[in-house]
């Protein structure tokens, strides 16, 4: 076990307590009135921080090239192996002035960006789902919560991991845990409820949007997009690899591809009403983004350098709370999806535990959502034949 299991495992335990008890009463608010004017969301801030991480990772590859004439072993000698696969770049390099004030470039850049980079993602992800409730996840306790949370866990693993930069990854990790969440909050009270980039008009006409099932099947897939984005950020610039982006450009673009489309391409035809399925599944599924924003990381970290059974309880507490609701409703269509997630995680495994993980959610997702469409269907045709 590692030295810093006992501060993961209580942060998992204190994490999930408060979205226990938080979560329920910030779902019962109301998202407030939609104001006027110009809303993006959080994406563009997200596009930007993934901008500045990859600006450092070529500003990384210059000081290293220059100052250390490419041996990185002045890092990773402090760190696990698969780190710090740093591309030559010699034309830049061998341009570049005053190379050697690029060393806050190592460590230091990042450790102030990772926290605004994964919870603008997780809000992003919501806001993708439901407006209303990201508006209300936005602005709510649980993101400075979430924010205290993550920086915790972020920082028990900089100390396992210490090197001559972790006091100063600790102090800025700190300081972006102080500004990420007004940030966040600052964003959604720019929320209109139109459209991204249209102006809130009160004769204009409404954008229609997906039914039920179809924003599910769409959800799902950017959902997929977005996991697949982070794990090549995650390949290529958090493990300091920029040398290996080449390999992932082909599926990093897919998944923007698949973003932009699902953003873009409008819904055919009328929007009809949801039926008890998918309605009880998109509220499942708003449930427990609410309820795994605050313990989501420690979670995770918890399995690797903490206690493995302690965060799979508290992921089952989390999801049985989210589920509890609807949970007779959903058992069939949640054992079918679950079906298909472990064939997907056991035919198709990805490179690692993420990439399988990803899959097998995104795959499990879309056969639930197959399967409460299907039930709805069948449920709204004999209801019309009695």
């Amino acid at each position: 076990m590692s030295g810093i299991a006992p501060l993961l495992d209580g942060t998992v335990v204190a994490s999930a307590a408060a979205a226990l008890f938080l979560a329920p009463r910030v779902l019962r608010r109301e998202a407030g009135p939609a104001r006027r004017g110009r809303s993006y969301g959080p994406e563009p801030v997200l596009a930007a921080v993934v901008a500045l991480i990859y600006l450092n990772q070529v500003l990384v590859a210059v000081y290293v090239n220059r100052v250390h004439h490419g041996d990185v072993s002045f890092i990773t000698r402090y760190l696990q192996p698969g780190w710090f696969d740093v591309p030559r770049l010699d034309a830049l390099a061998a341009r570049f002035p005053a190379p050697e004030l690029l060393a806050p470039s190592v460590l230091r850049v990042q450790a102030f960006l990772e926290l605004p980079l994964v919870l603008l993602a997780f809000v992003a992800v919501v806001r993708r789902l439901d407006r209303a409730l990201y508006v209300r996840l936005a602005r709510s306790p649980l993101v400075p919560l979430a924010a205290a949370s993550y920086t915790v866990a972020f920082c028990a693993v900089e100390w396992d991991l210490r090197n001559p930069y972790t006091v100063d990854d600790l102090v800025l990790r700190t300081l972006a845990a102080c500004l990420t969440p007004p940030l966040i909050a600052w964003l959604a009270r720019r929320e209109t409820g139109a459209e991204p980039g249209a102006e809130a008009e009160p004769e204009a006409k409404p954008v229609p949007e997906p039914g039920p099932a179809r924003g599910l099947f769409r959800f799902a897939l950017d959902l997929w997009a977005y996991g697949q984005l982070m794990l090549v950020l995650y390949d290529t610039a958090l493990l300091y690899n920029l040398a290996r982006i080449g390999d992932h450009l082909p599926s990093a673009a897919a998944a923007l591809a698949v973003l932009v489309a699902t953003r873009t391409v409008p819904p055919r035809g009328p929007r009809p009403q949801p039926g008890p399925y998918t309605a009880a599944l998109a509220g499942t599924i708003g449930r427990a983004l609410a309820l795994f924003l605050v313990p989501a990381l420690s979670i995770r970290y918890s399995e690797s350098f903490g206690t493995p059974e302690l965060a799979a309880l508290a992921g089952l507490l989390v999801i049985g709370a989210a589920a509890r609701r609807d949970a007779p409703r959903l058992l069939l269509p949640a054992l079918a999806g679950a079906v298909v997630g472990y064939a997907v995680a056991a035919l198709a495994p990805g490179p690692y535990y993420e990439a399988t993980l990803l899959r097998s959610a995104t795959g499990a997702l879309l056969a639930t959502t197959a399967l409460c469409a299907l039930l709805d269907t069948t449920r709204a045709r004999l209801v019309v034949r009695s």
